[in-house]
């Protein structure tokens, strides 16, 4: 089910700023490589990187597209991003309104 080009994902990444990733947002939805980016403020990432513990602040985008759209959407958040190594995640959407999915799928196509 998940490879399926229709199906509907969810992609989450994180970034170091609201601003970088609204920028990404803007330029992913304006792409149509998703349908829709939430930007949640504010978390708190405690990772490990290069040997040490980091304890972050950023902002985490969830991102609403197609598993056919997921290769394409990987490689532009990763082109505009300011890691050298992105959080760029995908996860299957299972279940929802309909509707709604009716609409991200249109919206990326």
């Amino acid at each position: 089910m998940a490879d399926e080009p229709d199906q509907a994902i969810v992609v989450l990444a994180t970034f170091p700023t609201d601003d970088l990733a609204a920028d990404v947002a803007r330029a992913v939805v304006g792409e149509r490589l998703a349908a829709c980016a939430s930007l949640v403020p504010r978390v708190r990432s405690i990772y490990r990187w290069q040997g040490a513990i980091q304890d972050d602040a950023e902002t985490i985008a969830v991102i609403k597209t197609t598993h056919g759209q997921l290769a394409a959407l990987a490689a532009r958040i990763a082109a505009l991003h300011s890691y050298d190594v992105p959080e760029i995640i995908a996860l299957p959407i299972v279940g929802g309104h309909a509707p709604y999915l009716a609409w991200l799928r249109d919206a990326v196509n």
